[in-house]
């Protein structure tokens, strides 16, 4: 028993010693840690921001602070039900909450679960850095404790909703109102209430523009909490639910699309970002204010999507949207990236290969061209900078959905396998692409074939001066250079005179794709995208209802992308796309090409009417060799006999000259030399004698192989001459 005593004597020593030893921890760290109320109330500016200049162009500053008095009744009763709903009966810590966070823990093995208060949250969001360290949660235990003592629940409630970040910009409840519903806190509906009560857990994720279905759950669940603890009926429930959600931002202003991707990309980088973060934050974007003035002067009917990105750079310089960042439907926009850049890389294609352009069943998909089926063979440049859908289709078809698909995997362009399909060649999926990633996308082909998303932001120091973030690389391969430069030259003839030749009046090669997607009622999405090696401009004009819009991609998008390209190189002219040491520019032979379908090295002896030039990549060089024009060659003539006359029919290689030799009892005789005909006749023959011609083309005085043709004779009874008699 005495052993016991020792033993437990020994424990709560321990116990003891441990417990004054963090006391005295707690007096060591919270030493200097005072309650300042002009933190509360953040009478600083929340972010400094400048533009690709360095210039300050953006300091979101605080809003009024709103009394607790003139809140509508609902609002603070949506946040302390899902954020606090023991709020008004502890003294700053929730004992409950602590040991029920506690043991999720215990039983996930983690540390996941918290168990913050109204009041904890505002000492972090006002006092305290994001770090978790064991320090940091001393301090938080005092002040809050001192908030409690100081202030009544309605007053840290006013000062907490005054000061927390409801994200896209908007800080504090007044910026939040007018942001996103265009009132003032007063009021708010309960619906509304609910909904920025649901955003700061995670104002990115659950932003009603981004993502409206998480938003909605998330809304949904707060006025159910609302319900169960007593602060709704049922009528005012369901009243609330039935309020829609925001589509759009109720506040504009210049710039407005690009700032809230530049406080989207804070959120992603800093997830847990709180006010008194922010207010610290200087952040250096690549926004170009003249031209965003130029995006924002854009004038359309319906909705429209610009963006400017630097190619090299991956940084946003200019966005204008109004519509958001909606997902659509690429068109034919997705032909360079899923069709041809892939079969460019496999070698399954070069620009000129030709392809026979008829319609075709694919076991039961039957694409159809926007003119219809020309039933011709083409190039597959002109089939591209023309956007003819059947070769794209053919070419899928051969290389393989999946190949192709696995291209766009690695440029961030995901598509589900249930859109596996052939129709994707032309577009054809269930939701689609942002303007912002297919401009990426082509910013593969402008900067030789790596891929890295775009970003607003270059780097962010914190307040002082410290670097906390800097924009890296991270790229990654998807296409060659020679891939590339195939692409952007077949583009380039787009640009000229395919589908985008409104850009051709351009005093700078630009290379560029449009797109149309079509509706039963009309057209539904307008592209035209189009870059240099230092840009990539995007356009796309819709409706957020899908209906119908009065425009083509090579209509009004151009338009605005050659306005773009204007301005964007008023001062300067950009630089050219240059072959890379893979590819070579190389002739063809045309009468090869177009009669036969077939790729044949141009003989250099040939005349520039008989040749058409192209680029190839190396490893796809054609291997035969035309030698027709240095070295003449012919089929075999035909040759009979008409009433005493010898007739010669020649090929059609009109480009010659022709030699026509007859053999006759040893005896040999040049019948004719010069141009082509197509007969050539021979009347001086003899009834009775057999005959033995040779044919020899001749091209600039080279003599080529000569064809011998099957030995004649004419038939009959020599002929004595007339007056024979007088000899």
């Amino acid at each position: 028993m005495k052993k016991t005593f020792a033993v437990l004597g020994i424990v709560l020593s321990i116990f003891g010693l441990f417990l004054l030893a963090a006391f005295f921890a707690y007096l060591g760290v919270t030493a200097g840690v005072r309650l300042d109320p002009q933190k509360l109330t953040l009478q600083t500016e929340h972010i400094r921001m400048f533009d690709a200049n360095g210039t300050e162009i953006e300091a979101a500053n605080r809003n009024a602070d709103v009394p607790y008095e003139a809140f509508p009744e609902y609002l603070p009763d949506a946040f302390v039900a899902v954020e606090d709903k023991r709020f008004y009966h502890h003294n700053g810590f929730d004992l409950r909450g602590i040991a029920r966070a506690a043991l999720k823990n215990i039983a996930s093995f983690s540390f996941r679960e918290g168990a913050s208060t109204i009041s904890q949250q505002l000492i972090k969001n006002t006092h305290l850095t994001s770090e978790k360290t064991f320090s940091r949660k001393l301090k938080e235990f005092k002040l809050t404790r001192i908030l409690e003592k100081k202030y009544s629940k309605e007053e840290i409630l006013e000062l907490y909703l005054n000061s927390i970040y409801f994200g896209h910009s908007a800080f504090g409840i007044a910026g939040a109102a007018r942001f996103y519903f265009g009132k003032t806190p007063e009021t708010l509906t309960p619906g509304e209430c609910a909904l920025l009560a649901a955003l700061v857990k995670s104002p990115n994720r659950y932003s009603p523009f981004k993502n409206p279905q998480k938003c909605l759950a998330r809304r949904n669940f707060v006025l159910s909490l609302m319900k169960d603890q007593g602060y709704l009926d049922q009528a005012q429930y369901s009243a609330a639910l039935a309020e829609p959600l925001p589509s759009a931002p109720a506040e504009s202003k210049s710039g407005n699309a690009y700032f809230a991707l530049v406080y989207d990309e804070i959120e992603e980088l800093f997830p847990d970002v709180k006010s008194s973060y922010l207010a610290s934050m200087r952040v250096y974007t690549a926004y170009d204010p003249a031209l965003q003035s130029v995006l924002e002067e854009t004038q359309a009917e319906s909705g429209i999507t610009l963006a400017v990105r630097g190619a090299r750079e991956n940084l946003l310089k200019a966005y204008h949207s109004t519509v958001g960042s909606p997902k659509r439907l690429p068109a034919s926009t997705i032909k360079p990236l899923l069709v041809y850049g892939p079969a460019l890389e496999e070698d399954y294609i070069s620009p000129a290969t030709p392809i026979l352009d008829e319609r075709t069943d694919f076991a039961g998909y039957c694409p159809d061209d926007a003119d219809g089926a020309s039933d011709t063979y083409m190039s597959v440049r002109y089939a591209l900078s023309h956007s003819v859908n059947i070769p794209a289709v053919k070419i899928l078809n051969s290389m393989g959905i999946e190949r192709g698909a696995s291209y766009l995997e690695r440029m961030g362009l995901h598509v589900p396998r249930e859109d596996y399909s052939l129709a994707l060649a032309l577009g054809g999926m269930r939701e689609g692409f942002t303007l912002r990633q297919l401009a990426d996308g082509y910013a593969v082909l402008a900067k030789g074939g790596t891929y890295a998303p775009s970003g607003t932001i270059r780097r962010i120091e914190d307040g002082r001066g410290r670097l906390i973030y800097q924009r890296g690389a991270n790229e990654k391969r998807v296409f060659s250079q020679e891939t590339c430069f195939l692409l952007n030259d077949m583009l380039n003839t787009a640009a000229k005179t395919g589908t985008a030749k409104k850009l051709s009046g351009l005093p700078f090669p630009v290379s560029a794709k449009t797109g149309t997607a079509e509706g039963k009622k009309g057209n539904l999405d307008a592209y035209t995208i189009a870059y240099t090696p230092q840009d990539v401009v995007a356009v796309w004009m819709g409706n957020a209802d899908n209906s119908a819009v009065r425009a083509t991609g090579g209509g009004l998008p151009a338009n605005h992308a050659m306005r773009i390209l204007e301005a964007l190189y008023a001062r300067s002219a950009p630089s050219a796309f240059t072959p890379p040491a893979g590819v070579e520019r190389i002739a063809y032979d045309r009468s090869e090409y177009e009669s036969d379908h077939k790729i044949v090295l141009a003989d250099p002896a040939a005349p520039i009417t008989e040749k058409i030039d192209d680029y190839f990549k190396r490893s796809q060089l054609p291997k035969e060799k035309c030698t027709k024009y240095s070295l003449p060659t012919i089929k075999t003539p035909k040759i009979s006999v008409n009433n005493g006359s010898v007739s010669i029919v020649l090929c059609q290689a009109e480009y010659y000259d022709y030699i026509i030799k007859r053999e006759n009892r040893g005896q040999i005789t040049t019948v004719y030399r010069g141009k082509f005909q197509k007969t050539i006749c021979d009347n001086s023959v003899c009834a009775g004698e057999s005959y033995l011609y040779t044919v020899i083309p001749v091209y600039h005085g080279n003599e080529g192989t000569p064809v011998v043709l099957p030995r004649i004779r004419i038939e009959g009874r020599q002929q004595l001459p007339e007056n024979w008699w007088d000899d």
